[in-house]
């Protein structure tokens, strides 16, 4: 009997000690997960979106407010869904068990299930998402009161009026719904709904608090073509370029941008954005409106990128991400609303040549070993029938460029007496060229004399083997198929996205 009770009491004991441990504190809302009590939180909850984040993040800072939001959303819903936060910088071995890179990262736990987190970082849009990976794919709205709330509840909602919920095109809506996962969707049969918003049945409305405040679907009921209308009509006229809106930017199906550049302390924005609102009607869901802060740091790049100096701004440039990110440039660079319909009208007419960088050419530029090509001389010297031609085509924020670049000059240093052979360098940020595409840097191609055929070179960027690759006439190094990737440290554009 002493021995049974005993044993009672030291399993009581354990069981107090696990109940501590596994005790959950909560700050605004969300769950403070630890290695405690991680494993009681995704198994007690049927539903789990974790943050791993770093206090000194600024990401993660700008995401917390949000966060918060979307938690307590979720708590006056009376949702099942819980939101967790877990300091990566605290809970080390949890954040290499679970594979974090970076801050913050969201992971969704579905009854005990890990997924990727998906979504946005707005409190609506983390809402959405969650609500999309638990629930229908389309809220129901049986009564004008609940419609009402819904609609109200979002910036952007997307509703079907369909009386025949079974009917191809409200299957086609649902589908949508199921795939999307920025959204809230809605749908209702109800006549009272259909006659409170004057719709007809059979027909998809997007709400939205800004613009217009409402579309009305008007194509042809295909998945492609009511995620189209969504894509083009939840994004204001005039857009913002910032974090949350960059990937809707370039994801979207429209690829032609109008880039405004502006700067909000200068008050262009105040100055500007209403002017161009009217070309953006005319030209929606073929050309997309885009404003750029240039005052904001995380821009430099992009500046830099189409060859714009801050005190350009404001200015305007057409980006076409079909075809190797073309740019298009004005004569006039007014923003006024009668010029930039003119440069968007003679950009979707034709009537525009691409504008390609180029620098001014040094009056030095072949006074040393290494011979500096811009725009203007490449074709010129490269496809010299005469001459063999080695190109370096670098970018100056590129690490692996910079590490070439003594050893590039050794090269040119050892065949500078060699007539028959040009050792040549283009900054290929700051000079474009429509014939020739490069995507990763440094890229070093050898233009041969006489036929002018570009061979990439491939092997080690060593003194010999690029010595080797000129005077095998650029086949040494070609069966060394090394990556050549470009300085992840960097930020930035490639050539082939910005």
């Amino acid at each position: 009997m002493t021995r049974s009770v005993g044993f009672c009491l030291a399993a009581f004991c354990l069981l107090g000690v696990a109940t501590t441990l596994a005790k959950v504190e909560t700050e605004d809302g969300v769950l403070v997960v630890t290695k405690d009590n991680f494993d009681s939180v995704i198994q007690d909850n049927e539903y789990v979106l974790l943050e791993f984040y770093a206090p000194w993040c600024g990401h993660c800072k700008a995401l917390a407010p949000e966060y918060a939001k979307a938690a307590k959303k979720l708590e006056e819903d009376n949702s099942p869904i819980k939101l967790g936060k877990i300091d990566a910088t605290v809970e080390t071995a949890l954040t290499e068990k679970h594979l974090v890179r970076g801050y913050p990262t969201l992971k969704f736990y579905r009854k005990g299930t890990q997924l990727e987190y998906t979504g946005g970082r707005k409190a609506d849009e983390i809402v959405n998402w969650l609500l999309k990976k638990t629930g229908p794919p389309a809220k129901d709205l049986p009564t004008v009161d609940e419609a009402k709330t819904f609609i109200d509840a979002h910036k952007v909602v997307i509703v079907g009026f369909f009386k025949d919920v079974e009917s191809d095109a409200a299957k086609v809506f649902l589908e949508v719904g199921s795939m999307s996962d920025d959204h809230a969707f809605g749908i209702t049969s109800a006549d009272e709904v259909l006659s409170e918003y004057g719709i007809e049945d059979g027909n998809i409305v997007l709400f939205k608090k800004f613009d217009e405040g409402k579309a009305v679907f008007d194509g042809e009921f295909t998945i492609a073509a009511v995620q189209n209308f969504i894509s083009v009509y939840a994004l204001p006229l005039v857009v913002e370029f910032n974090q949350d809106t960059a990937q809707k930017i370039f994801s979207g199906d429209v690829k032609s941008h109008l880039l405004v550049f502006l700067s909000k302390e200068a008050g262009h924005f105040e100055k500007y954005v209403e002017g161009i609102q009217e070309p953006a009607k005319k030209y929606r869901g073929e050309v997309l409106f885009v404003t750029i802060d240039c005052d904001e740091s995380d821009h430099e790049r992009i500046l830099e990128f189409f060859g714009l100096k801050k005190d350009e701004v404001p200015a305007m440039r057409i980006i076409k991400l079909e075809q190797d990110m073309a740019k298009y440039k004005p004569d006039n660079p007014e923003i006024t609303a009668e010029n930039v319909l003119k440069f968007v009208t003679d950009f979707t007419e034709g009537n525009l040549k691409r504008h390609l960088l180029t620098q001014e050419l040094p009056e030095d530029w072949d006074k040393t070993p290494v011979k500096v090509l811009v725009g203007t001389n490449f074709h010129e010297i490269a496809f010299d029938k005469e001459k063999d031609v080695l190109v370096e085509f670098y970018a100056p924020w590129c690490g692996h460029c910079q590490q070439l670049a003594p050893i590039y000059e050794k090269l040119g240093e050892k065949y500078k007496d060699n007539d028959k052979l040009v050792i040549a360098k283009m900054d290929a940020t700051a000079n474009e060229l429509e014939d020739v595409k490069v995507v990763n840097f440094p890229t070093i191609t050898l233009y041969k004399k006489e036929t002018n055929e570009a061979v990439e070179f491939n092997g080690e960027r060593t003194l010999e083997d690029l010595s080797q690759f000129i005077e095998s006439g650029g086949v040494h190094g070609q069966a060394v198929k090394e990556a050549q990737e470009e300085d992840e440290d960097d930020d930035v554009p490639r050539k082939d996205e910005l």
